[in-house]
């Protein structure tokens, strides 16, 4: 005899012969029934329905870009007039550099115009050379700066007296510094009788001579300008020597007796002119001379070769290279004793 079954059997029983009879079960209807696909592409496209359309706003943002505003024009401003401090172009065609200002350095620092030129390879281009101002019979440059100039270029033009006018008296002198700048220039009074102008070198003519200056300011103010300076220039020994100065062989730098320059001359040394034209590629004297701009000239030649000059003179005069060096800790240059 079958076991009975309980009452909640049999109410559960009952209950799925209720559904089974009033909706058959869908894998019977697939199979039976010949409206099945029918009932399945019903059921699929209301699944698709409900798939195409959102669930929640959430699904909607992170599935779809926000849409872009219509009107770009007023975006664009906006965006500009928001950025306007960084997003400008820079318009300054001022080189962008992270050195300091020479003025600075020169004026709170104490260092030399020659120093920050070697430090920042600011050289005079041979090309403009002639652009630089000149002021015949100036004097001493108004605007001259010599607080911390350290060379001086001089050159010297003369004319003569006695007979035959082979002696020389000196008629003008010009002076300039590292950079070519002119800062002294004057002609001469002269104290004996000229027999010969030279005017075709020289350029020195008797109308000069109204101006011009008494050898004696004239020689005390270039004594000034060169004391404890160097002096460069071309043969300078007859410059020096018509201004009836002295002044230290080891604070001169001659461009006719520098060995790098020999090869240059056809004699025993080479003429500032053929100098000029080799290195510098300048066509110079080739009519009355300008001490000016043999000045400048002779400077150029001693700023492009700078080093070689300074070691020839490191060899011709060691002693000044022993002076410079710097004294150990214990001061006086003696070495110290360990106790």
């Amino acid at each position: 005899m079958a076991p009975e079954l309980s009452s909640n059997w049999k109410i559960l029983q009952a209950r799925l012969k209720a559904g089974s009879a009033s909706e058959p079960a869908f894998s019977s209807s697939a199979s039976a029934s010949p409206s099945a696909p029918a009932n399945n592409k019903k059921r699929k496209s209301a699944s698709d329905d409900q798939d195409s359309k959102p669930k929640n706003k959430r699904t909607r943002t992170s599935s779809f870009p926000k849409k872009q505003p219509t009107n770009t024009t007023s975006a664009t401003s906006s965006t500009e007039k928001m950025g306007a401090v960084s997003s400008q172009p820079v318009t300054s065609t001022a080189p962008l550099t992270n050195q300091p200002s020479i003025h600075f350095l020169r004026q709170n620092h104490g260092i030399s115009h020659e120093s920050l030129s070697e430090a920042y390879n600011l050289t005079i281009s041979p090309t403009l050379l002639s652009s630089l101002p000149s002021h015949p019979n100036q004097g001493l440059s108004p605007t001259a700066s010599l607080d911390r100039t350290k060379y001086l270029a001089i050159d010297c033009e003369m004319v003569g007296f006695g007979p035959g006018g082979v002696d020389s008296s000196l008629a003008r002198v010009s002076i300039t510094d590292f950079h070519g700048t002119q800062i002294y220039d004057s002609y001469v009074l002269q104290r004996e009788k000229v027999t010969d102008w030279r005017t075709a070198v020289s350029g020195i003519a008797p109308k000069h001579m109204r101006d011009a200056r008494p050898f004696s300011e004239v020689q005390a103010e270039v004594a000034e300008l060169l004391k404890g300076r160097i002096v460069v220039g071309h043969d300078v020994k007859h410059d020096l020597k018509c201004l009836d100065l002295d002044h230290p062989m080891k604070m001169i730098r001659d461009t006719a007796k520098f060995s790098g320059f020999k090869k240059y001359g056809n004699g025993p040394k080479p003429a500032l002119k053929a100098l000029a034209k080799e290195i510098l590629g300048l066509e110079i004297q080739t009519g009355q001379h300008s001490s000016i701009e043999d000045a400048r000239v002779a400077m150029l030649l001693f700023r492009k070769h700078k080093p070689a000059f300074d070691m020839e003179h490191a060899n011709r005069y060691p002693e000044d290279v022993k002076t410079k060096q710097r004294p150990n800790k214990a001061g006086k240059g003696k070495k110290s004793k360990r106790k």
